[in-house]
C-alpha cells in the first residue's frame, strides 16, 4: 500500500506543477481533465502526509515514555492516543486507494418506467420521480424534464429526466435496477394489497468525445408533442425522436418548443445509453469484476422492495430495511445510499 500511495504523491505533486504552468488554461480541455485528477487525489495525499506526521509524533512520545515521571506518563497517553489515530488514518487511506468509477462526478439521465401492475405502476413511477425530484433539491441539485409518458390517472408510462450537480452519479448510480411496490391501489375498491414494479435506469452523462455518433446510423421523425390521453400540448412539429440504426435504441424528446433544443437534449441521452450499454457488454466480459459490485445495476434485478402496509423499504442487496417510507418517499433517502456506498466500499476492499 505505501509504494501505491508514494507513487500517487508523485502523481499529485506532478499534476500541482502542470497547474502553476499558465499556458494550460489554453487548452480547456487539458486544463479540465488535470483539474479533475488532481482533485481525485489530493485527499489521499494529504491524509498520507498527515499519516507521517502522525509517525513522526508517535516515535517522539515512545522516546520520552521511558521514564517513570510525570512526563513520562503523559507521553505514554500521548503514544496510544497516536496510535489510535494512525490506525483511523490507514483505514482512511485504504478506502481512499478503492478505484474511484470514472463517471462518479458526472451528472446522470434517469429513465423510470412503468412494469407489471398496468395504472398502480405508472403511479408508482410518478411517486419515484416526486421522491428523486425533492432528495436532488435537497442536495441543491437541479433536475430537467426530458422526456414524459403521462397517463390520464397522474402517473407515467415512462418519464426521463436529468440530474445535474456535484457526484451526482456517485449519489444514484445503485438506484438502477427493478423497484417494486407493494400497497393497495387508489383504484382498488376491495382493499387489496397490489405488487407492481417499475424500473429505473441511471446513466452518466458522457463527453462529447466519448461517444461519436455517425448520423448516417441515425433514423430521425419529427411530430407533434402530446400529453396525457394523447392530447395536444404544442400544435408545432418540434418533437424529435431518434433511432440509432445499428442497436435500435430509440430516444425521444418533447419537452422543449424549439425542434433543435429538443434534438440536442434526445442527442445528450442517446449518447449515455450507448455508453451505458457498451460498460454493460463489457461487464459481461468481465464476470470476475463483478463481484466487487454490491449489484449488477440491470433494469432486470429486482434491487428494492416499498412496503406500505408495514411502513418498510427494504433494499434487497445489502439485506437493509428502513421502516420510515412516508418520509423516504418524500426524498429523505440518504441513509440508504450511505449504506450502500459502505457496503460498495467494504466489497471492493475485500475484492483487493
Amino acid at each position: 500500500m505505501w509504494d501505491k500511495l508514494e507513487q500517487v504523491e508523485k502523481k499529485c505533486e506532478r499534476l500541482e506543477q502542470e497547474l502553476a504552468d499558465p499556458t494550460l488554461v489554453k487548452d480547456q480541455a487539458r486544463y479540465r481533465e488535470t483539474v479533475r485528477a488532481h482533485a481525485e487525489l489530493v485527499e489521499v495525499v494529504e491524509v498520507l502526509r498527515i499519516h507521517r506526521k502522525l509517525r513522526q509524533e508517535l516515535t517522539e512520545a515512545e522516546e520520552l515514555s521511558g521514564g517513570s515521571d510525570e512526563l513520562a506518563q503523559m507521553a505514554k497517553e500521548e503514544a496510544a492516543r497516536l496510535k489510535q489515530d494512525l490506525a483511523e488514518s490507514e483505514q482512511r487511506m485504504q478506502h481512499l486507494l478503492i478505484p474511484r468509477d470514472p463517471h462518479d462526478g458526472k451528472n446522470v439521465f434517469v429513465e423510470i418506467r412503468a412494469g407489471t401492475g398496468g395504472d398502480e405502476a405508472a403511479l408508482f413511477s410518478a411517486d419515484l420521480f416526486r421522491m428523486y425530484s425533492r432528495f436532488a433539491e435537497s442536495q441543491g441539485w437541479k433536475v430537467s424534464l426530458y422526456d414524459s409518458n403521462a397517463t390520464e390517472l397522474g402517473g407515467y408510462k415512462e418519464i426521463v429526466f436529468q440530474v445535474s450537480g456535484k457526484e451526482v452519479y456517485r449519489a444514484l448510480k445503485f438506484e438502477a435496477g427493478v423497484h417494486r411496490v407493494q400497497r393497495v391501489p387508489t383504484t382498488e375498491a376491495s382493499g387489496r394489497i397490489h405488487t407492481s414494479a417499475v424500473t429505473v435506469a441511471v446513466m452518466p452523462e458522457v463527453d462529447e468525445v466519448e461517444v461519436v455518433i455517425n448520423p448516417a446510423d441515425l433514423r430521425v421523425d419529427i411530430f407533434c408533442s402530446s400529453g396525457a390521453g394523447g392530447q395536444s400540448v404544442n400544435t408545432t412539429y418540434s418533437a424529435i425522436r431518434l433511432t440509432h440504426l445499428p442497436t435500435g435504441i430509440v430516444v425521444q424528446c418533447q419537452d422543449e418548443r424549439s425542434q433543435a433544443k429538443n434534438k440536442a437534449k434526445a442527442m445528450k441521452v442517446l449518447k449515455a445509453r450507448l455508453q451505458k450499454a457498451k460498460e454493460e457488454e463489457q461487464n459481461r466480459e468481465m464476470a470476475a469484476d463483478r463481484k466487487s459490485q454490491i449489484g449488477s445495476g440491470d433494469r432486470s434485478e429486482k434491487i428494492r422492495t416499498y412496503n406500505f402496509p408495514q411502513n418498510r423499504v427494504t433494499d434487497h442487496r445489502i439485506g437493509v430495511s428502513l421502516y420510515n417510507l412516508e418520509g423516504f418517499m418524500n426524498g429523505q433517502i440518504s441513509e440508504m445510499l450511505r449504506k450502500l456506498q459502505e457496503a460498495d466500499q467494504a466489497a471492493k476492499l475485500a475484492a483487493e
